[in-house]
């Protein structure tokens, strides 16, 4: 439109740019049309930091919202209690000095994990956007991290959703009894019927699955073909994920209700009837007995940092993208400390479950051994073993543990040379404890064959997959809600096209999971394309809070929305304590990573047992890829804003986007000209015309009536009159502007 145009008309959908402080100066009381019209914020200037904050309810109408504090409680929950809690946690408990875990556990969850997840929470919910538009807002420059964590929450989407496809086929063969997985499959041929040798030399559990579940390859280089029963589990994974997803929180809250609360149902369910069952208080007592030497090692303290790192979910955007949704009051302090105390007790909970059940199964196991030794040792007697050492209440059809025990301390204590000839297994129940196990082995393997031990083992299956896909569905929705809501708030795509546009590209890369080779590819996604550079953002984050944007200002900020002032120990953890210690776990994790070549445990056939691998040189330029492809976003941005590619304010949130909806304006003042149809022109973008403030735009009455007769009853410039150019007004000095 020509600088000299003096009025033009309002039409349909005309967007329209301009700050946020001079719209909500507009706002007449016979200004009705400007009431219903809708207001997307895109990005604010620092210094207009609170006008946003004031215009939050008027300015995002079409902004959706919670339904209740409880429904957001809960999708918080979701997603940071997952399926580390239920197989990492009681993992590193048992393998770092039991009950002395939870001390640098809880520590490092108050000095790192409460602070940093009240950062997030706070700048979602005060500037109400997503991972992009939040740290486009904090610091341009650093606008990389939100991009950052949109990729770190693709990659671990594509393999996080295998895990939910795994325990979806185990949830479907749960339903026979027996249990498929509770004993070895025969082979029968013409002659004879035996044991399948894989399974005869492992285990039940673990030849199903390896050999049922997934058919697994001997390495990661044979890919083996597709595994169609788990593909079509995964496909079914996903598909879940879209329905409850393509609506936003409007269709994932309502399912929270349920993916949220099941699990804590299942794992009391479970505690109840673990401790009826026999050694699981030895199991319990195995867990709370602290190795208090264990404790003062550094590697400790690592790993408890990094759990409580993970199992908050900091630096995936899902809590940023979860808070973006409330109330700009909501007291989001409660909310930081609530959902991280659920987190701990959750995963003492889990533990606990997991201790008592394992306790279980070693008694189990303990017996077993027990047995097979009786009668070992009856074979030797008479010609090894003399039958005196044998005491006389010892009845070899029953022999119990404690009886064992006390023969074979006897006999050990006589045949010392000759002991280890024997060839006795050492049957001990900590020795079974202590047999660490994490992960997919923990889940799939020890647990499932525990519950082939239970009363009616197909029903405590059936709850016990469907709690690990209700956890993981829980930790999916913020995965997914970190990538819809900032790439939405960004680009203003339709969040249904966006969602399944998303859910099917998954799908299509997810099929290098579900090969037969798909399980070395899970470990490979798991251990590098997360840990690194999940830690950088998080740094960063940190740093753009304290230092960029500034410690004191955002207590202001936090203050002024809050209605109260945080305690002054966030203000230290956020300008000097957690930013030094991220930086020490992110040092000691590079440390470990140079220390250990990349390998990863392949399941051999013939062996029947796991072997350590190196990866190939194509898997270790997989490795790397996956590190650098996350974190590229972060210097990428940088160098294009430092260098001015591209501009601060294009597409920032110190422009509006405000949608007219065929407006009439409606004079108010009777002295007003009728004459003159006060229409709105073109607002100058901050390029066009110099400002003292970037995003300001200043509007004037075409005509030359007094200024104070025309301006709105704010003492601004209403929206209805026309923006003069600054050649229209030579003799308006540019402080006035």
């Amino acid at each position: 439109m020509p600088k000299n145009s003096k009025s033009v008309k309002r039409q349909l959908d005309d967007d329209v740019t301009e700050s946020v402080k001079d719209l909500l100066s507009n706002e007449d009381s016979c200004d009705d049309s400007f009431k219903k019209s809708s207001l997307i914020v895109n990005d604010v200037p620092e210094s207009k930091a609170k006008d946003v904050e004031d215009a939050s309810d008027e300015a995002e109408e079409e902004r959706p919202a919670w339904n209740s504090k409880l429904q957001y409680i809960l999708a918080q929950v979701g997603f940071s209690v997952g399926l580390g809690n239920v197989w990492r946690f009681p993992y590193l408990c048992q393998k770092n000095g039991g009950g002395a875990y939870l001390v640098p556990y809880f520590i490092l969850l108050v000095v790192i994990g409460i602070p940093l997840f009240f950062l997030e929470l706070s700048v979602g919910q005060r500037i109400r956007r997503g991972s992009i538009g939040v740290w486009n807002y904090i610091s341009p420059r650093l606008g990389g991290i939100g991009f950052a964590s949109c990729v770190v929450c693709f990659f671990v989407s594509l393999y996080y959703n295998v895990i939910i496809g795994w325990s979806l086929f185990y949830f479907s063969q749960s339903f026979q009894q027996p249990l498929p997985w509770h004993e070895c499959p025969l082979v029968k041929n013409k002659t004879s019927t035996y044991v399948v040798p894989e399974c005869e030399k492992s285990s039940a559990t673990t030849y199903y699955w390896y050999r049922e579940a997934l058919d697994i390859s001997n390495s990661i280089s044979e890919s083996g073909g597709i595994n169609w029963k788990m593909a079509i589990c995964l496909v079914a994974a996903w598909t879940m994920v879209c329905l409850a997803m393509i609506k936003g929180i409007q269709s994932s809250g309502k399912v929270m209700y349920f993916s949220s609360l099941f699990p804590y149902l299942v794992l009391i369910c479970f505690l109840v009837r673990a401790l009826l069952l026999t050694g699981s208080v030895d199991g319990i007592r195995h867990m709370f007995t602290p190795k208090l030497e264990i404790m003062l090692e550094p590697k400790v303290w690592r790993e408890a940092a990094t759990q409580v790192f993970f199992a908050l979910g900091l630096g995936f955007g899902g809590v940023i993208a979860f808070s973006s949704y409330n109330k700009r009051d909501n007291n989001c302090h409660f909310d930081a400390v609530l959902v991280a105390f659920i987190n701990f007790f959750t995963s003492v909970l889990a533990t606990l479950v997991v201790f008592a059940v394992l306790g279980f199964k070693a008694n189990i196991m303990n017996t077993k051994c027990v047995a097979e030794n009786t009668k070992k040792i009856i074979g030797f007697l008479g010609t090894e073993i003399s039958r005196d050492l044998i005491p006389h209440h010892i009845n070899f059809s029953n022999v119990s543990p404690q009886d064992y025990h006390q023969m074979t301390d006897i006999i050990r204590g006589v045949e010392e040379s000759d002991y280890s000839r024997l060839g006795l297994d050492s049957c001990s129940i900590e020795d079974e404890l202590d047999k660490a196990v994490q992960g997919t082995g923990l889940a799939f393997i020890a647990f499932t064959e525990a519950m082939t031990h239970f009363p009616a083992s197909p029903f405590w299956s059936v709850m016990f997959f469907l709690m690990l896909v209700n956890l993981g569905l829980g930790s999916m929705f913020g995965s997914i809600e970190g990538i819809i809501t900032p790439i939405v708030d960004t680009f203003k795509v339709r969040k249904e096209f966006l969602t399944v546009s998303c859910c099917v590209l998954a799908v299509s890369i997810g099929m290098i999971f579900v090969q037969r080779s798909g399980n070395y590819f899970v470990a490979m996604f798991d251990d590098y394309s997360a840990t690194l550079p999940l830690l950088i953002v998080v740094i960063l984050e940190n740093v753009a809070v304290a230092w960029v944007y500034g410690t004191d200002k955002f207590f202001e900020d936090l203050r002024d929305m809050l209605g109260f002032t945080p305690y002054r120990f966030y203000y230290y953890m956020w300008k000097y304590i957690t930013p030094v210690l991220l930086l020490l776990l992110l040092v000691s994790s590079i440390i470990q990573l140079g220390m250990t070549p990349p390998s990863y445990s392949a399941w051999i056939e013939e062996l029947a047992q796991e072997k350590s691998l190196m990866y190939p040189t194509w898997g270790l330029a997989v490795c790397i890829s996956l590190v650098l492809v996350a974190i590229l976003p972060v210097p990428l941005v940088f160098v294009l804003r430092y260098f001015n590619i591209i501009d601060d304010q294009i597409g920032g949130l110190s422009a509006v986007s405000y949608k007219k909806a065929n407006i009439k304006e409606t004079p108010c003042r009777a002295d007003e000209d009728d004459g003159d149809d006060a229409s709105l022109i073109r607002a100058k973008t901050p390029s066009e015309a110099p400002s003292p403030m970037p995003g300001n735009t200043i509007y004037r009455k075409q005509s030359g009536s007094v200024a104070d007769a025309n301006t709105a009853p704010n003492g601004r410039y209403g929206i209805g009159y026309l923006m003069a150019d600054m050649a229209d007004m030579p003799d308006m000095p540019e402080s006035d502007l």
